[in-house]
């Protein structure tokens, strides 16, 4: 990649979401002014901008689920829904008026390390250049829809789309519809269509663990309250935190506890379900949080409706207009959406990243995405992952881990000042992720299922396996003797 007269920047970020648009304010408070983010899309937003399907929402409350140094004091409810959390980016974009640094409807291709000169030369898709001492990828886990490979799906003559590609011109009233995946996804939009619909089939691959989610919209008196003391919230927020954290006792510390978390989906279950057949197929043959664990209050009584049923008999083929499943029943229907999620593990797919001596992160990482705390790969230079491998979490908010990695990435921004470039110690990467995949051994997540926290052959490149405040702790800065410097 030759340069063409690019100025060089001091930083140049991938993606709009959460977390490109966090380190850009941050960036700016720091009074570093001279950055660009690359965004794929026409707008910020990232994840929350794509999943537009009905009822999407997050499952971490509202007040966690935000910045902490850009309170929202009036979000309607105490989850708040994906309308709201976009509007809320939206907002931050404008207030510290990111746009002028953002370039839309660019996607890049690759990116590769020049240590001459310390810089990454990165090109999109429609043949841009850019040059920049520091990459951050702010891609996040899941931006990349997963489509499953089922025998047939692409001659499917009726609608067929994902739910993060939501159709939302195709009307579903009086059709039939054909649900593929039990997901996060799934959950949300399953009870919102399944009265609009004729007949809905939803295929589940295996069943998800489903508890009630403590939702409700705010009262007018307690938005007034927040709006008047600020402090409210904070506390509120603390409060959550330590609420979601005390899950991890669960997780990994003490999985006994699961056992309370049981018996709260079974009576769940019951109270949602009353036929005893589908009931029991609704049952997890795993142990409760190896996969995701799902909130929701509509999902079971959606399932219970007439017009709705449950196929777990594992689909074989798709032809024109039905799937066909494994105990040959045909299931003639006019549109198929999928809920089959993220391709979470393929970090920084499709983009090709290229390394010292022209390293290829794609080959680095064949066994497996790891990183020293999910932001530094050695033999990568100045590049820092936001969100990257081994910072998801089963039990509290990723904008906390996103705020915990900021001042650590803007260490080594300013570290670059004086560089040429930074390259972390491969003992130290190799130290770090032996003592994470211990850690990870211990906990739930390992206790014998497929989850989208797997690689293939069962890495687990996902997860954070310990307490929150344990990874901020470990991230408050950056030390540069864990890191090569080349000045």
């Amino acid at each position: 990649m030759h340069n063409n007269a690019q100025p060089s920047l001091r930083v140049l970020i991938i993606g709009a979401g959460f977390g490109g648009l966090g380190l850009a304010i941050q960036l700016q408070k720091a009074g570093i002014h001279d950055f660009l983010i690359l965004e794929k899309g026409d707008e910020v937003g990232g994840t929350w901008r794509d999943n537009g399907y009905p009822g999407a929402a997050c499952d971490v409350p509202s007040h966690l689920y935000s910045f902490s140094f850009e309170p929202k004091a009036d979000w309607s409810r105490k989850f708040a829904p994906q309308e709201e959390i976009f509007a809320y980016q939206r907002h931050c974009a404008d207030k510290y008026g990111l746009r002028r640094y953002i370039r839309f409807g660019c996607e890049v291709a690759e990116a590769a390390f020049d240590a001459d000169s310390g810089t990454w030369q990165v090109a999109s898709r429609s043949g841009e250049r850019f040059r920049a001492r520091a990459l951050v990828s702010a891609c996040g886990q899941l931006n990349r829809p997963a489509w499953p490979r089922i025998a047939g799906l692409d001659g499917f003559k009726g609608e067929l789309f994902h739910s993060a590609r939501w159709n939302h011109d195709y009307p579903l009233e009086g059709k039939r519809v054909a649900v593929i995946g039990t997901g996060a996804s799934a959950i949300q939009f399953v009870p919102r269509i399944a009265s609009k619909v004729a007949r809905l089939t939803l295929f589940q691959r295996s069943a998800a663990y489903v508890i009630p989610k403590p939702d409700r919209a705010y009262r007018r008196w307690e938005l007034a309250l927040m709006r008047r003391v600020p402090g409210l919230q904070k506390l509120d927020r603390l409060l959550k935190y330590i609420q979601h954290e005390s899950r991890v006792l669960a997780f990994s510390v003490f999985p006994p506890l699961m056992k309370l978390m049981q018996l709260r989906f079974r009576w769940h279950l019951a109270r949602g379900i009353a036929d005893p057949a589908l009931r029991k197929r609704l049952l997890p043959d795993y142990p409760l949080g190896c996969k995701r664990i799902l909130i929701s209050n509509d999902f079971y009584p959606a399932l219970a409706r007439p017009n709705v049923e449950v196929v777990d008999a594992g689909i074989r083929e798709v032809t024109a207009d039905a799937l066909v499943t494994r105990d040959g029943r045909r299931h003639e229907v006019d549109a198929i959406i999928l809920g089959t999620g993220f391709t979470a593990t393929d970090f920084l797919a499709p983009m090709s990243i290229r390394g010292l001596g022209g390293r290829d992160l794609n080959q680095a990482w064949r066994d497996g995405a790891e990183a020293y705390l999910g932001i530094s790969v050695s033999g990568f230079p100045n590049l820092f992952i936001l969100y990257g491998p081994n910072t998801n979490l089963g039990h509290n908010s990723i904008l906390y881990m996103l705020e915990s990695q900021f001042p650590y990435v803007l260490d080594g921004i300013r570290a670059l000042r004086d560089l040429r470039y930074l390259d972390l110690k491969p003992e130290v990467q190799r130290r770090f992720n032996q003592r994470l995949q211990q850690d990870v051994r211990h906990t739930v997540w390992e206790q014998g299922c497929n989850s989208w926290y797997k690689t293939a052959d069962g890495r687990n490149t996902n997860n954070w396996p310990g307490f929150t405040f344990s990874y901020r702790q470990q991230t408050c800065r950056l030390e540069l003797d864990h890191y090569e410097c080349t000045r």
